[in-house]
């Protein structure tokens, strides 16, 4: 099955916590603080795989997640640590940012990579918190926050030249004489369901070659295979638009012509800025003297196309459609290729949030909460039992200004603050 669209949720390794410890040897009477450094948490990072062709692995598992780091111990030994956490993924899969809707990377070099959601750093174990004057430090730093997000995979394949037009008109015959790929051909409507790609060989020279399925009328609002298999034609070069000349589908090939070029204009306008050749196939059932084939030359290069008569089955017209494509294919060689216009996901702003010092307070109707980022690693470093540590702590939510705002909102003595699940009570007394 081809699937070309998944959500899955991230998350980095959480970063290790710093080591509180002292020596404890014979013979050394006074040993310092010796707690090492915690170990940073592994990374997300996501790399295109030329060897996978679409996302059905996602389809059944959603959930992926880095090492955390090893915590800090003692002599000074740091924590390892995690591994990184290495997603490969068909090339040509852009990886969006579910909450904001921007586009994180846009995989289309086989190899490429980029991290996606980075480790927490490890926390400082105590040794490294020793002066001269504090010199037998009871506490140490917290690891870093893992970081976590839902990722939307969209792929769009990477092909040279895309084959469009109405159902049943030959398209998968053309890839399928063309190339050695072996798509399934029957006489009824979408018997392609998914796309198929092979690479031409023709003259000295080779391209990659695609079936776009499932477009119809109504196809940019989602009729049919819609806006599944429109977008990967984003990403061809040149397009052979496939009309079937004899009408043997009972429609006409001028309004087939008009009604594909019009679902793709709506879908991007761009789409039809790309060079376009018009394969009149099924030439076999009539002749390049039948007026109808006639009428629709005459329309269809009036607007700027070239036409070529073709029988895909017969093997009529085929070379001289592909050399057409390399020719195009030659001439963009020179042209810087066309960027695509995303909203790109800001990774420097991700990196350094700038409310992560932000202290929030609210009142829950029974103590005042306090929330916070960094907050939340000061409180997980802070030893309860040491007054330095709780000093650093109540310092820290006073410059902050949380203080003042609970006098605003009416704080008194003996009413509660809670930071996390730990409560206590407030004093209107600047002792600490």
């Amino acid at each position: 099955m081809f699937v070309d669209r998944a959500k899955i949720y991230i998350r980095s390794g959480k970063g290790g916590d710093g080591a509180v410890s002292f020596r404890r040897e014979p013979f050394v009477p006074e040993g310092g603080p010796d707690g090492g450094d915690g170990g940073k948490g592994g990374d997300v990072i996501f790399q295109a795989d030329e060897n996978l062709r679409t996302l059905m692995d996602f389809r059944y598992k959603r959930k992926y997640e880095a090492e955390n780091g090893q915590n800090g111990m003692k002599k000074k030994r740091f924590g390892k640590n995690g591994k990184d956490l290495v997603i490969k993924v068909p090339v040509g899969t852009m990886v969006i940012d579910e909450e904001s809707g921007l586009l994180m990377k846009d995989l289309t070099e086989n190899g490429q990579s980029f991290v996606a959601a980075r480790g927490g750093k490890g926390g400082k174990g105590n040794a490294r918190y020793a002066t001269p004057t504090r010199q037998a430090p009871n506490f140490a730093e917290a690891g870093g926050f893992a970081r976590e997000r839902n990722v939307i995979l969209e792929m769009k394949l990477i092909a040279d030249v895309g084959l469009v037009g109405f159902p049943n008109v030959g398209k998968s015959t053309l890839l399928s004489v063309a190339t050695s790929a072996r798509p399934k051909i029957a006489n009824y409507h979408f018997t392609t369901i998914e796309p198929n790609l092979g690479v031409v060989q023709i003259f000295d020279t080779s391209f990659v070659m695609a079936d776009i399925a499932g477009i119809i009328e109504g196809a940019h609002e989602g009729a049919g295979l819609g806006h599944k298999f429109l977008k990967h034609i984003e990403r061809t070069k040149v397009l052979i638009h496939v009309v079937d000349v004899a009408g043997s589908e009972g429609r006409d090939p001028i309004e087939d012509f008009d009604k594909i070029n019009g679902e793709l204009e709506q879908y991007s306008p761009k789409l039809l800025k790309k060079p376009q050749i018009v394969a009149a196939n099924k030439i076999d059932l009539i002749s390049e003297d039948d007026p109808g084939y006639l009428k629709f030359k005459e329309y269809v290069e009036g607007l700027g196309y070239r036409v070529f008569p073709m029988s895909a089955p017969i093997n009529i017209g085929v070379k001289e459609v592909l050399a057409e494509a390399a020719a195009q294919l030659a001439r963009l060689a020179d042209e810087p290729a066309p960027e695509d216009e995303y909203e790109m996901f800001d990774f420097e702003a991700d990196e350094h949030d700038p409310d992560y010092r932000n202290v929030d307070v609210t009142f829950d109707g029974k103590s005042y909460v306090l929330e916070g980022r960094q907050l939340e690693k000061i409180f997980n470093s802070t030893n309860f039992n040491d007054a330095g540590s709780l000093r650093y702590l109540y310092r820290y939510i006073e410059k902050s200004g949380a203080i003042d705002r609970m006098r605003e909102m009416g704080i008194e003595d003996g009413d509660i603050i809670r930071i996390k699940d730990f409560e206590f009570e407030y004093v209107d007394e600047d002792y600490l």
